[in-house]
């Protein structure tokens, strides 16, 4: 019996752990290409900004309801049809035809990698016990940094030699990976919430609350995007009065409300997301357009954050199981704002190894604050609600990414406007991005206060 537990621990890590490495590394591989994508469909760079951001928006939607259902029906089944969809996503990516048809794709794969994001920590969570369950999460933390570190290097390397395309079709194998590994070596499913409803109804007000802001912030300085900001804010509400009355709701309020350290964890999660997430993305758009260099060439200036992210984040994990994680996760947000405050004096001819150390920076402050951030949500619920949990922080990941990219887009608009990227538009490229590190450095300051708030896990 406990050569069999072993054998199930081992398969949970290992598929969790691929899972983990897929979704950010198809988004950090993406990044380095989207200049190209531009080009290739005479995209402007708000409309830019909706192939990162369409992905992210569906896969917020749907976290939540897909963490439920997962817990309802078996974690394994979701996370299986997940990496089904995310595959044959990819795939569809890599043959559209246009600018809307990209779009439209990249929704697909949020739309699976939800179903990964709500179930692959959950997963974990079930199998290790809670003395060992911070070291299996250091290491599914450092797969997701190594999809990161190998995206902006192979991203950069396929998009130079072999078109942007190939970013896309390179997660058709893997994906097809996955799927073998779970069907013939992860015994075994976990449903602690089995025979619980389902509430479609929240569902349904929340995702389309989630589409309402995020489209609201591409549409403003405009009267339509404060509106639907308005409509959208006043959805969120209306989902928590009616999560609140509902008997099996998608949401359990009482995790939040109960519980300080859920709720502050999660809000510090949002809070360091938002700061961060962009960063890649104006990067990208910085060394390529700005500074000249090719797709390789800036992917390899911008796998240093992520290498450092990888390389720490396992040390960071096993030191939450040892060290109160408030201590460990707040440590790492300080350094991430002196990474941001570093990278928001950038100019035309920066030293690239200032931008490097910069970088570096960023990801050693990171890689302190995910895995113990992890640790501290999924140690402080109880067992039938880890779906939930796991899908609660994918949600805050998911949302403080769209933020951060709805900051861009809404900075975009008002400097630039939206024309394409051209070298006459580059000063004011320049001056947008050093505008939003200069937000995202004062957003990360006030989130270390959110995790010294948490309070004691143990």
């Amino acid at each position: 019996m406990v050569q069999a537990d072993q054998t199930v621990k081992r398969a949970a890590l290992l598929v969790a752990t691929l899972g983990a490495f897929l979704t950010p590394f198809m988004g950090s591989a993406v990044t380095l290409a989207l200049p190209r994508i531009g080009q290739a469909f005479s995209m402007d760079a708000v409309l830019l900004g909706w192939v990162a951001t369409a992905y992210l928006l569906a896969a917020a939607m749907f976290l939540v309801p897909f963490g439920k259902i997962a817990d309802i029906h078996g974690r394994k089944r979701i996370f299986t049809y997940g990496v089904l969809t995310l595959t044959l996503a990819s795939f569809l990516c890599a043959i559209s035809t246009s600018g809307t048809l990209l779009i439209c794709f990249r929704v697909l794969q949020g739309i699976g990698s939800a179903m990964i994001f709500g179930t692959g920590i959950a997963i974990l969570t079930s199998v290790f016990p809670a003395g060992e369950r911070g070291k299996a999460l250091g290491i599914n933390v450092a797969a997701v940094y190594l999809g990161l570190s190998l995206g902006p290097f192979l991203g950069g390397l396929l998009t130079q030699h072999l078109g942007w395309r190939s970013v896309f079709l390179v997660n058709v194998p893997l994906g097809l990976t996955i799927i073998a590994l779970v069907w013939w070596q992860l015994d075994g499913e976990w449903a602690e919430a089995r025979g619980e409803g389902f509430d479609l109804v929240g569902s349904i007000i929340y995702s389309l609350s989630l589409v309402a802001i995020m489209y609201g912030f591409s549409a403003l300085p405009a009267m339509l995007g404060a509106s639907l900001i308005l409509v959208g804010v006043v959805g969120i509400v209306t989902f928590v009065w009616w999560e609140e009355r509902v008997e099996h709701p998608v949401l359990n309020m009482a995790l939040f409300r109960g519980n300080t350290v859920f709720a502050f964890s999660n809000l510090a999660a949002l809070i360091n997301y938002s700061a961060t997430f962009a960063v890649g993305f104006l990067m990208s758009l910085y060394l390529q357009y700005v500074r000249g260099l090719s797709p390789q060439s800036a992917g390899l200036v911008m796998v240093s954050q992520p290498i450092v992210q990888a390389v720490f984040s396992p040390f960071a994990g096993r030191l939450s199981d040892r060290v109160e994680s408030r201590t460990v996760a707040s440590a790492g947000m300080g350094f991430t704002v002196v990474g941001l405050v570093l990278l928001a004096g950038l100019d035309d001819d920066t030293s690239l190894r200032f931008i490097v150390a910069s970088l570096m920076l960023l990801g050693f402050g990171f890689a302190l604050f995910s895995s113990p951030n992890t640790n501290a949500i999924m140690s402080s619920v109880e067992k039938r609600f880890y779906g939930v949990a796991s899908a609660t922080l994918g949600t805050m990941r998911l949302i403080g990414q769209m933020f951060s990219m709805g900051i861009v887009m809404l900075i975009f608009s008002l400097i630039m406007g939206k024309v394409e990227i051209a070298p006459e538009n580059y000063p004011s490229l320049l001056a947008s991005t050093n505008l939003a590190f200069t937000i995202f450095a004062i957003l990360c300051f006030g989130g270390i206060f959110a995790s010294l708030a948490r309070g004691k896990v143990r």
